[in-house]
């Protein structure tokens, strides 16, 4: 993978983006908005879920209303992302905090697939609840949990702490970051 993103680097196109005086900096803008949509819309359905919020109206109707929105927010989200990635690949590909960022989207995007799974085989038995099920209280919390985390770790992507051209460093820093080490 490394040796991909060492060629995808030398791109003109990759190249052009990362130097890009205007691009660059809309494409960022463009990815911290659409965050902003996207975790501000789930964090509606995830108080839905823990039961603090919009105890009057039921879970499945919360959902079917924000969720457009949601979708909209992570797709945008997911183009820019890509792009950003595709201005910087080495050096994001190596970040410590770039694949934690990973990982966490995994285990959110399991997460997701549980609720949407769990909503639409029981609804009716508890979407009038004041506070649904344990089952979706826990899936709300780990949802925010997931993307506060995807939300601290893209920020701190831009830091050098742990860059690979920093040594010496642990070797569990080494280790994590993917540094190729001689």
């Amino acid at each position: 993978m490394l040796e991909f993103c060492e060629w995808l680097a030398t791109t003109a196109w990759s190249i052009g983006l990362h130097e890009s005086l205007y691009m660059y900096p809309l494409v960022e803008t463009a990815h911290v908005l659409s965050i902003m949509l996207f975790v501000g819309t789930i964090s509606f359905v995830d108080f839905r879920l823990l039961g603090w919020t919009f105890r009057d109206v039921p879970s499945s109707e919360v959902v079917s209303r924000i969720v457009p929105f949601t979708v909209a927010g992570f797709a945008i989200c997911m183009v820019t992302g890509a792009l950003l990635f595709y201005a910087i690949p080495v050096r994001t590909y190596l970040s410590i905090f770039f694949r934690i960022k990973m990982a966490v989207l995994v285990v959110a995007g399991i997460n997701v697939w549980l609720i949407h799974r769990h909503l639409g085989r029981s609804p009716v038995e508890w979407d009038r609840w004041p506070r649904p099920p344990l089952r979706a209280r826990l899936a709300g919390a780990v949802s925010l949990a997931c993307w506060t985390t995807v939300i601290v770790t893209g920020r701190l992507i831009a830091y050098n702490w742990f860059d690979c051209d920093r040594q010496p460093q642990p070797d569990w820093v080494n280790w994590l970051a993917g540094c190729p080490l001689e």
